[in-house]
């Protein structure tokens, strides 16, 4: 038993196993096996509960299944785009883990026949003064910048959180958006009994060796010894290769190409013959290799990074290789479709395994596992605030959560390629679509406070979180992909979780009509049995139809009225300030009516794209004042003078209800303004007006500029540069 321990196989799959071979397997099957029965490629713990997602709308061209989702964008174009975990190599080697998953995620985008455009991220850290979160933050974040800066994408959005559940086991969740003709899309089904089967890109070695299997394992004290799992990431390397991929691509040569991705060519064979109910012979001589004397096993478990494996025309075959030689690409015909079902893997003369890929897929093992709902989470205690407000105010921009993460986005080049139309620190990044008048927005949100919570409540608001941020931009949202990160779920409380977190995406994103198009799950996020907080991470994209309104927003003017739509806030339970003030939170999230969400926001879309406000920030974390400051922190040359009731003033600033954005709006607008809204019904309140160089509360409350960036931009600086 202790060869399939080693491997991650415990006794009842290891049954299965030796029912389905009826045979004593070779040791490059078992590894073969292993890797595709991981929880990383098999998805055994969530399978059963992913195909409740709603992945529909007259929008989608490809839903999950594929290397990633698309969207139909008009004019002939799509957008392609996915989101990828890469959690557990970026805890054990923050630089190569965090870097190898960008260009993981950047070779889903192009192996659909997409020209990458822009890379988003949502990274997630321990306490600030855990002694490790330096470490880890400073290479996860060097990682980022130097692998996309590198390749030439721009890293336009994302977001960073802290936490002390993420002491043991950060989280690196990769994000990458593309374009591509509607008519040039790729998939991975292979086809053609007798096609040649190509491996192009960067040399075999040994690195990355059971990656996929270490990151479906839980970590403890000794997960330092993991670090030869990490792969080595050489971004000049895949931008060869994207170039020449995406060349090849308009020669009519590929039937079908697949990213050599977690478990390398082991996994980019099986999923490519599977989806085509073929077969697949593979001739390990033929495989370049930077190493001498890699093994079978070696080499099929690689995953060595910057490689693809595609099935080509036969008479194509020669262009391929000339091209592929033109950009200085490794080329090599390393098998051929078959007919028999099956992989087979052939090196030195050896038949090293001969597996029917039906036992790799569709008949891994598949679980329904325990649910067991978590206690009630603690009832709400309604807190005495009686420190001043400003205080508060200052406390929460200096706090870890809400703090600006300038010292992290300066270290990405957000600018390259000249398409990017806001500046950093926007609910969402905008990149235009060359050659024409058109942009799309992205975002990446969730809230590991209210998933931890309650799951489900804290899925939707992550939904429509990201939702109010495309819709913030001036962007029609279409859709989202996903990051679920979990602990270990083999304990019914977590997959309880897990369970309710899938129920709370299906029904914000049919109501919001915001399918689900692609997506990642990472589980057993845990260290010596403690797990992170629930992260459902929710990466959304929205189209601007016409770029022209730009021009004159976001860019708002002294003496706009500054405008709240949405209700007065009251929510404190779970909520920013509970937990910097008493360092604990109690109760539950805010609720999300859905309804009111979409109409909202389809109001607040209309009003951005008829030119009827200046400026517009979604509210969330820390509520109406912290979305104000942002707003104006934006603008260093702006104040802000409002007026709330002082009764209950301490709810009103920050509590954190649903539904809700600030907008700006000239005096030449304001009469329209009001009244379309009260047309829809909708409900809005002055606060007051774009002033400057200060923040002024009810006439008795002042923060002065310098106080406000002093306070928002100090900490992470503080800790980063000692």
């Amino acid at each position: 038993m202790d060869i399939y321990k080693k491997h991650g196989i415990d006794e009842k799959e290891k049954k299965l196993l030796l029912d389905y071979m009826e045979r004593d397997p070779s040791n490059t099957e078992i590894g073969i096996f292993s890797v595709m029965w991981s929880e990383h490629c098999s998805y055994k713990s969530s399978r059963y509960w992913l195909k409740n997602l709603h992945t529909e709308g007259k929008q989608v061209i490809q839903g999950p299944g594929e290397n990633a989702g698309v969207i139909d964008i008009g004019d002939g174009q799509v957008v392609v785009f996915k989101m990828e975990s890469h959690n557990h190599p970026s805890f054990i080697e923050p630089y190569q883990g965090a870097a190898t998953g960008v260009g993981g995620i950047m070779r889903d985008i192009f192996t659909m026949g997409a020209r990458p455009i822009a890379l988003l991220n949502s990274i997630r850290f321990g306490e600030l003064n855990h002694p490790r979160t330096k470490y880890l933050l400073s290479g996860v974040v060097a990682g980022i910048g130097g692998y996309g800066n590198c390749v030439g994408i721009p890293t336009v959005s994302g977001e960073t959180g802290f936490d002390s559940s993420y002491n043991g086991n950060n989280l690196v969740n990769a994000m990458c958006v593309g374009v591509a003709k509607s008519d040039k899309i790729f998939y991975s089904k292979a086809s053609g009994i007798g096609n040649p089967v190509v491996y192009v890109g960067a040399k075999t070695g040994r690195d990355g060796i059971h990656g996929a299997t270490m990151a479906s394992g839980e970590f403890d004290e000794d997960s330092e010894k993991n670090r030869p799992t990490v792969q080595v990431g050489d971004p000049y390397a895949e931008k060869l290769l994207l170039e020449a991929c995406l060349e090849l691509m308009q020669k009519d040569a590929i039937i079908s190409i697949q990213d050599m991705g977690a478990a390398g060519l082991t996994s980019s064979s099986v999923e490519m013959a599977d989806k085509g109910q073929v077969g697949i012979e593979l001739h390990l001589d033929e495989i370049p290799i930077r190493q001498k004397n890699l093994s079978a096993y070696e080499i099929m478990l690689s995953e060595s990074q910057e490689r693809m494996l595609m099935v080509l025309t036969p008479e194509k075959t020669e262009v391929a290789k000339n091209v592929f030689k033109k950009w200085g690409v490794d080329f090599a015909i390393v098998g051929k479709i078959t007919d028999t079902k099956n992989i087979k893997v052939i090196h030195q003369g050896n038949i090293e395994a001969d597996i029917p890929i039906r036992y790799l897929t569709d008949n891994a093992p598949i679980y329904e596992r325990k649910t067991i709902k978590k206690s009630k989470s603690v009832e709400y205690r309604d807190k005495i605030f009686d420190a001043d407000t400003k205080e508060f105010i200052l406390k929460v921009l200096n706090s870890a959560n809400i703090c600006s993460k300038k010292w992290i986005w300066e270290q990405y080049d957000r600018t390259i390629m000249a398409n990017t139309l806001n500046s950093s620190g926007c609910d969402a990044g905008i990149v235009r679509i060359n050659d024409t008048n058109k942009a799309i927005s992205m975002s990446c949100d969730v809230n590991p406070r209210y998933c931890e919570t309650n799951a489900k409540i804290g899925a939707i608001q992550a939904v429509a979180e990201c939702w109010r941020n495309i819709i913030s931009s001036g962007a029609k949202p279409l859709a989202i992909t996903n990051c679920l990160n979990f602990g270990n779920p083999e304990k019914p409380e977590i997959m309880s979780d897990f369970v309710d977190t899938i129920k709370g995406i299906t029904e914000a994103s049919i109501v919001l009509d915001y399918p689900v198009v692609s997506g990642n799950v990472s589980l057993y996020n845990e260290t010596n049995g403690s797990a992170i907080k629930n992260t459902p991470t929710i990466g959304g994209v929205g189209l601007i139809e016409n770029i022209d309104f730009l021009d004159d927003f976001g860019d708002p003017k002294i003496g706009d009225e500054i405008v709240l739509i949405g209700k007065i806030g009251e929510h404190l339970a779970c909520s920013t300030l509970e937990e910097v003030i008493y360092g604990e939170t109690t109760g539950e999230p805010p609720a999300v009516n859905l309804n009111l969400e979409k109409n909202i926001g389809k109001a607040v879309l209309s009003l951005i794209q008829d030119n009827m406000i200046t400026d517009c920030h979604d509210i969330s974390d820390g509520g109406l004042i912290i979305s104000i400051c942002e707003m104006i922190m934006l603008k260093s040359k702006l104040g802000a003078k409002i007026s709330v009731s002082n009764k209950n003033i301490i709810n009103q600033l920050f509590g954190e209800d649903q539904s809700r954005y600030v907008v700006t709006v000239s005096q030449n607008n304001r009469y329209n303004l009001f009244s379309r809204l009260e047309k829809l019904e909708i409900e809005n309140y002055i606060l007051g007006k774009v002033t400057p160089k200060e923040l002024k509360i009810n006439n008795n409350i002042t923060i002065s500029m310098d106080e406000l960036t002093n306070a928002y931009e100090s900490l992470i600086p503080s800790i980063m540069c000692n």
